[in-house]
C-alpha cells in the first residue's frame, strides 16, 4: 500500500505510519497531500504576527556551535538591555502598528558569566527570568504590545510567574536526537538542549495553560526519521495538553564565525520535505510555520508545502537570531503569500483558538487586551474604524465590496453562493462559512449577495420618514451593551434620567406628522412604574395627536413586561394594542438570539424562545415586525449563524417579518465594554458581512435587509448598498440609544441628505411606509419642506437617580 494512502481518509497517522515516512522520497507527492490536508481547516488564510524583536540579552550558558546570538560578555557592554532600552524598541514597534513583543534572551546566563550575575545584583534582580518578569510586565503596562517569551528552559515556578505578563510563550525542542550532544555535535557544551529537559519544559508549559510554541531545525546532524521523531514527541505532548499553537520548521543557516560555518545546509527539497511530513503528522488543525527571512525567492513553495504561518515578521527589528536573513517587506509577503492563492492575515502572538478561549489560557490581567485586539474569530483587529465612530473604513474592504464577480473565490464559497441562490437553506455549519469570508471570498460574497439583492428587489432603495420616541431611559434590566438606560437598578451612565409624559408624547407626534412623518418609532427602558396599560396610553395618546400616524413601537421586551403586569396572555394584551393603535413591533431586544451569550450581555432579559413567542404571536395576529441582530460584542460567527436560521425558521412559518436590521455594537459608552468584557464592535469586514450573509441565508424568506446609517455612517452605508441591503431604515429625527452608546453621526438624516447618500451609491431612492407601502405624494412633499425641529423636552426623574425601587419587578 502507498506510504500515505491513509492520508487520503483524513486520518492521522500512527507513530509506525509516521515513522515510515522516513522512507518515502517522493516530494512532490507528500507536498500535495501535505496542502490538501493543511487546506481542510486553514483554507486560504495564512497568517503571521507584526512584531518587535527585543533581545533583553544576548549572554547565553550553551555554546550551541550554528549560534551566533549568543556571545561571551564584551567590554564596556551592559549584559542586560534597559528599562529605556526595552521601552525604546517597544515603542518603535508600536508606532509601527506591531501587536507583539519577542522577547529573546540566552538561557540563564548567570549561571556561567560574573558579567551577569553582577549586573543582576546592581540592578536588583536575582535572576534573569525574574528580570524579564519585570520588563514583559513593563512593556505590557507601557504600550500596547503583547509579550512573547522565549528565555529557555523554565520550570513550574517559572510559568506561574511569567503567564502574568506574557501572552504566550515557546522553546524550541530543536531535536530529539541525544547524538547531538556528543563532542563535534551541533549541542556538545549545551546542558540546555537535552531532549529530555526541554520535552519536560514543554510538558510544564502546557499543565499550566501556557499558549506555547515549539518546533525543529533542521540540517544540524539528525536523520529524517530524528525528524519525525521529535515531531511526534511535540504531537504527543500537544495531545496530553492541548498547549501547543504553533510547530515551526527552521531550516539550519550556516553562519561565519561559527563551528559549523562549512556545514551544508538542508536544501529547497529537504525543507519541503520536512514542512510536508510535519503536516502530515500533525493534522489539518495544527498551524505549521517557516520562517520567510530564511527562505527568500521560494515562498509559494513553503506555502504549497503545508505551511499557514510565517511567525513573526518585524517592520522595525533585525531577526537577532539570523542577522544574515532580512525580514521580507510585509508587501513582498503579502504579493508572494498570493502567488501561492493563499491570503495574508495578521494575528495575535497568541492564535485564534486560544484567543477565543482566555479563561483557560490567559491570565486575568490578559483578559481584556487580547479580547479588544482580536476580532471575531480571534485574528489581530488591524483597523480603527468601529461602529459609531468617523473613522474611514479599511481602504482593502472598502474597495473589495465593489467587485465585479466571483470566479476568484474558493470552491467551496462559489459553491454555498449557488446553494444560497436558489433558495436551498444553508445551515449552520455553512453560514459560519460565509462569515469567515476575506478576501477574495469577501468580495465574492458581497458581489453575489449584491446580485441577488438586484433580483429580488431591483434597483430601489427605500426609507421612512419618521421620528424616535424614546419616552423613557428609567430601567431596571440591566443589560451589559446599553448606554440608554438610567435609574437605580441600572448601569446609570451619560445623562439624567427622564420620563416623559403624555403631553411631551403628543407634540412629539404632532411636530413629526407636520414635518411628513408616516411612523413614529417608541420605545424605552423598562420602567419600574410602567404596566401594560401605560403601553396603551401611549398608542392613544399618538392617535389623538396624529391619527394617521403609523405606531411602530415597543420591543418583545416592553411587550413581555406589559403582558405580565396586566395578567394578560401575550395575544390578549397585544390585541389591546392594536385596539389602541398599534401599527407594528420592532424587532429590538433580540440582540443575539442565542442563550449562551444572553446569558452574559442581558441575563435578565426575555430569553430566545420568549422573544420567539412574541413575534409569532404578533404575527398570528397579522402584526408585522421587523427583526434585529446586535452583534459585534462577546459573540462569533456561530453565534450570528444561529440567530439566523432562527428568523428564517419563523418567517418560513409565518412571513411576519418585514425586514431584517442588523445593529452592529456601538462600544464606547457600552458598561461591557468600559468593564473590559468587550470588544469595540465587529469590524468592518464583520459589519458588510453582517449584510451580505444574511442577504444570502434569508433568502426567500427576508426580501429586506436594512443598513443603519447612525452605526455605520454614510462610508458604512454605500458599502452595504452594495452588499445585499436595499433599505436604509428611518429619517429618525431624534436619536438618543445608539448617540447615549457614543456614536457621532447625528440625530437626524432628512430626506434630501438620504436622497443623495442613495443617488451616491447609484440607487434611486424612494419612501416607503413601515410595512413597506407606497406613500401619498403630499406627505413626500411634506417632508422635503420640513421646519426645523423645536427642542425636545425630557421629563426629569429625578428620584431614579439615587431612590430605592421598591415595586415589584417582572423578569
Amino acid at each position: 500500500m502507498n506510504q500515505i494512502q491513509f492520508i487520503r481518509d483524513n486520518h492521522r497517522p500512527s507513530h509506525a505510519e509516521a515513522l515510515a515516512l522516513a522512507g518515502h522520497h517522493d516530494t512532490a507527492q507528500l507536498v500535495a497531500t501535505a496542502g490538501r490536508v493543511r487546506d481542510l481547516v486553514h483554507g486560504n488564510l495564512v497568517s503571521y504576527s507584526r512584531k518587535v524583536f527585543i533581545p533583553l540579552t544576548h549572554l547565553c550558558r550553551d555554546v550551541c556551535h550554528y549560534c551566533t546570538f549568543a556571545h561571551p560578555p564584551r567590554k564596556g557592554e551592559a549584559a542586560y538591555l534597559s528599562p529605556e532600552q526595552v521601552l525604546e524598541i517597544a515603542r518603535a514597534g508600536e508606532r509601527a502598528g506591531c501587536n507583539e513583543a519577542l522577547f529573546t534572551l540566552g538561557d540563564k546566563p548567570e549561571l556561567r558569566y560574573s558579567a551577569a550575575r553582577d549586573e543582576l545584583a546592581r540592578i536588583g534582580y536575582a535572576s534573569t527570568l525574574e528580570y524579564l518578569e519585570a520588563m514583559a510586565a513593563l512593556v505590557l503596562r507601557e504600550t500596547s504590545l503583547l509579550p512573547h517569551l522565549n528565555p529557555g528552559l523554565m520550570d513550574a515556578q517559572d510559568f506561574a510567574r511569567l503567564r502574568k505578563v506574557s501572552a504566550s510563550m515557546g522553546i524550541m525542542l530543536e531535536s530529539t536526537s541525544k547524538r547531538l550532544l556528543e563532542k563535534g555535535m551541533a549541542h556538545h557544551g549545551s546542558p540546555d538542549k537535552d531532549p529530555q529537559l526541554r520535552l519536560e519544559c514543554i510538558a510544564q508549559a502546557g499543565i499550566a495553560n501556557v499558549p506555547f510554541t515549539s518546533g525543529i531545525l533542521i540540517g544540524i546532524g539528525e536523520t529524517r526519521a530524528e525528524r519525525i521523531e521529535a515531531l511526534l514527541a511535540l504531537r504527543d505532548l500537544h495531545d496530553a495538553h492541548g498547549h501547543i499553537q504553533e510547530i515551526i520548521i527552521q531550516n539550519f543557516r550556516a553562519k561565519p564565525g561559527t563551528r559549523m560555518s562549512g556545514a551544508p545546509e538542508p536544501d529547497l527539497e529537504d525543507l519541503l520535505w520536512t514542512i510536508a511530513v510535519a503536516r502530515i503528522v500533525f493534522g489539518p488543525e495544527m498551524s505549521i510555520q517557516a520562517p520567510p527571512n530564511l527562505s527568500p525567492g521560494v515562498l509559494a513553495q513553503l506555502v504549497n508545502a503545508g505551511i499557514n504561518d510565517w511567525g513573526g515578521v518585524s517592520p522595525v527589528t533585525p531577526d537577532f537570531v539570523n542577522p544574515e536573513a532580512p525580514w521580507p517587506h510585509l508587501g513582498h509577503l503579502a504579493a508572494e503569500t498570493a502567488n501561492a492563492g493563499k491570503l495574508l492575515l495578521q494575528r495575535l502572538t497568541i492564535y485564534p483558538a486560544y484567543a477565543r478561549a482566555p479563561e483557560r489560557w490567559l491570565d486575568p490581567a490578559l483578559h481584556t487586551r487580547v479580547l479588544q485586539a482580536r476580532d471575531s474569530e480571534g485574528f489581530a483587529r488591524d483597523e480603527d474604524w468601529s461602529p459609531g465612530t468617523q473613522t474611514t473604513p479599511p481602504a482593502a474592504d472598502l474597495a473589495r465590496t465593489q467587485g465585479k464577480g466571483h470566479s476568484d473565490a474558493s470552491k467551496t464559497i462559489r459553491h454555498l453562493i449557488d446553494k444560497a441562490r436558489n433558495g436551498t437553506g444553508l445551515c449552520e455549519a455553512e453560514i459560519v462559512t460565509l462569515f469567515h469570508a476575506r478576501g477574495d471570498d469577501f468580495a465574492a460574497v458581497c458581489v453575489a449577495a449584491n446580485d441577488l439583492r438586484a433580483d429580488v428587489s431591483g434597483d430601489v432603495v427605500r426609507y421612512v420618514v419618521n421620528r424616535n420616541i424614546n419616552y423613557t431611559n428609567v430601567c431596571y434590566f440591566k443589560c451589559q451593551f446599553c448606554a440608554f438606560s438610567k435609574g437605580k437598578m441600572s448601569e446609570n451612565l451619560r445623562g439624567r434620567p427622564y420620563d416623559l409624559g403624555l403631553d411631551e408624547i403628543m407634540r412629539r407626534t404632532s411636530e413629526a406628522w407636520s414635518r411628513g412623518a408616516t411612523e413614529v418609532c417608541m420605545q424605552g427602558g423598562i420602567h419600574p412604574e410602567y404596566t401594560g396599560q401605560t403601553y396603551i396610553d401611549i398608542c392613544h395618546a399618538v392617535k389623538q395627536a396624529a391619527p394617521e400616524m403609523h405606531i411602530h413601537a415597543f420591543s418583545p421586551l416592553e411587550v413581555w413586561q406589559g403582558a405580565q403586569t396586566l395578567g394578560l396572555t401575550l395575544e390578549e394584551f397585544l390585541r389591546r394594542l392594536v385596539d389602541a393603535g398599534l401599527g407594528s413591533l420592532p424587532g429590538t431586544a433580540a440582540e443575539i438570539l442565542d442563550d449562551e451569550v444572553r446569558a452574559i450581555i442581558c441575563p435578565d432579559k426575555i430569553n430566545t424562545q420568549q422573544w420567539l413567542q412574541v413575534m409569532e404571536t404578533a404575527h398570528g395576529l397579522g402584526v408585522r415586525t421587523t427583526s434585529t441582530i446586535m452583534y459585534g460584542h462577546v459573540d462569533g460567527p456561530q453565534n450570528w449563524a444561529r440567530h439566523l436560521l432562527r428568523l428564517r425558521e419563523l418567517q418560513a412559518r409565518t412571513g411576519g417579518f418585514t425586514e431584517f436590521v442588523p445593529l452592529p455594537f456601538v462600544h464606547m459608552e457600552a458598561p461591557i465594554y468600559l468593564k473590559g468584557r468587550a470588544r469595540k464592535g465587529p469590524t468592518f469586514r464583520e459589519a458588510i458581512l453582517m449584510h451580505a450573509v444574511a442577504r444570502l441565508a434569508l433568502h426567500p424568506h427576508i426580501t429586506n435587509i436594512q443598513a443603519s446609517w447612525v452605526k455605520m455612517g454614510p462610508d458604512g452605508v454605500s458599502a452595504c448598498l452594495q452588499a445585499g441591503a436595499n433599505d436604509v431604515g428611518g429619517t429618525l429625527m431624534n436619536e438618543t440609544i445608539t448617540r447615549a452608546a457614543g456614536a457621532a453621526h447625528g440625530q437626524e438624516m432628512p430626506p434630501h441628505e438620504m436622497e443623495a447618500l442613495i443617488k451616491q451609491a447609484g440607487r434611486t431612492p424612494r419612501q416607503r411606509s413601515t410595512i413597506y407601502g407606497e406613500v401619498a405624494r403630499a406627505r413626500t412633499l411634506t417632508s422635503f419642506q420640513a421646519a426645523p425641529l423645536a427642542e425636545p423636552v425630557n421629563t426629569p426623574a429625578a428620584k431614579y437617580e439615587r431612590a430605592i425601587i421598591l415595586t415589584k419587578l417582572v423578569t
